[in-house]
């Protein structure tokens, strides 16, 4: 018999905030994260804003000697996962380290510190190199430093699909648990990708949006004048637990997780299916696995991103498998306020699910002024809304053609 799986802690590190009330707190107002990027020097860059994250301080979690060994995209996830395991009431020792797992995705990795090191491979050669950059950069450290440094020994490893692999580890952590694998899984996503070859590959690929004049307004999902994405950075951890392990030890339990679907468009490299197939197929399977009928569902976060394509496919998606109901159910682009986390966007996108239930209260979708006849559904434009959230599904689409879908629920006894 599958196990009940339970949400019982959050950590977030994001463009509105070094924690998840603060991100949640700027997600209800309706703010901005994004600015002209700080970290580097965008001259020259067709595209010179981004939702970074401002004033994060790995050390606050991390040994100052560690710290220096992880790219940063590694440092959010650490981060992240501290602050998710505090939250949920978590300890990790000798007694269940083993039934505990760590999977954690992104779509990048460690671009920042291999783009420094091939500057230093070109400008001082081979023996000048740090030995540190493979475990810097390949992508399953965070979910491998993650493990080390607080100690879980179950199923680990990262899940790599593009802008889906935050929701896929999530996905995969609940069918771990539900199939008694692990009883307690720390999941999420963690992207960093702020670097000039970062910026320039996805203006190269003519995905970003280049309103440079007015940053704060160029991520605007659903609205008629989208021109492309806002890229984002930070991570989102969530706690899933088997429900008999977290009752044993009195965790609050935020939501029960009762779906998961992961589908292929196998149509093109970075455009969607016609019509969204792919992406109402993984809805419907999710669904399917939850038990649930379309019309249970409360809210939709939409994956979203404020380009052309994906936002229109995307609402012929959810009218496919919602029917009439598609125009009653809320959906929100939380993109608009903290840009695209690339990797990490599914498990942040999951974490903010859990959140609206918690407080019965959608984020809602800013910059939205021109109506698209195209995306015609409710996008709770521009204003949080107050409103019961019993079922939330969160929506994730990748590169390569990646769907995913997760569902969440409010827990009852």
């Amino acid at each position: 018999m599958s196990k009940r799986v339970v949400v019982t802690g959050i950590g977030i590190i994001s463009p509105l905030g070094l924690d998840t009330a603060t991100t949640w707190e700027g997600l209800l107002s309706g703010r901005s994260g994004v600015d002209h990027i700080t970290s580097f020097d965008p001259t020259g860059l067709e595209t010179t804003f981004g939702a970074e994250v401002k004033g994060f301080d790995p050390t606050v979690c991390i040994d100052r000697k560690e710290a220096r060994r992880m790219d940063r995209f590694v440092q959010f996830a650490v981060s992240a996962a501290t602050e998710a395991m505090q939250r949920s009431g978590l300890v990790i020792h000798e007694g269940n380290a083993f039934d505990i797992g760590c999977i954690i995705g992104s779509g990048i990795g460690g671009i920042i510190t291999i783009s420094e090191q091939i500057k230093v491979l070109n400008e001082r050669g081979p023996g000048r190199i740090s030995p540190f950059l493979v475990p810097m950069m390949i992508s399953d450290m965070a979910s491998g430093q993650t493990s080390i440094l607080l100690g879980a020994k179950g199923p680990n490893y990262a899940t790599v699909s593009a802008c889906s692999s935050g929701a896929d580890a999530v996905g995969d952590a609940y069918e771990i648990i539900r199939r008694g694998d692990a009883r307690a899984v720390l999941t999420g996503g963690s992207e960093a990708p702020f670097c000039p070859i970062g910026v320039a590959a996805f203006n190269a690929a003519r995905a970003l949006s280049t309103r440079n004049d007015a940053p704060q307004r160029a991520s605007r999902p659903f609205d008629a004048e989208r021109s492309g994405f806002v890229m984002g950075e930070g991570a989102a951890i969530l706690i899933l637990e088997e429900l008999e392990f977290a009752q044993e030890r009195g965790a609050p339990i935020l939501a029960e997780m009762v779906g998961y679907g992961a589908t292929a468009d196998a149509h093109h490299i970075t455009q969607p299916a016609e019509g969204g197939e792919g992406g109402a197929r993984a809805m419907r399977m999710a669904l399917r696995k939850a038990g649930l009928a379309p019309e249970q569902v409360s809210y939709i976060n939409a994956h979203g991103t404020s380009t052309p394509l994906n936002d229109k496919s995307e609402t012929m998606a959810v009218k496919a498998v919602f029917g009439e109901s598609a125009y009653r159910i809320p959906i929100s682009s939380t993109k608009s306020m903290v840009g695209h986390l690339l990797g990490a966007a599914g498990a942040l996108e999951a974490a903010i699910c859990v959140l609206a239930m918690q407080a019965d209260t959608i984020p809602p979708t800013i910059n939205y002024e021109h109506p698209d006849p195209e995306c015609d559904l409710d996008y709770v434009p521009n204003q949080a809304r107050k409103a019961p959230v019993e079922v939330a599904l969160s929506n994730s689409f990748g590169f390569g053609g990646h769907n995913s879908c997760l569902v969440f629920q409010k827990y009852r006894e």
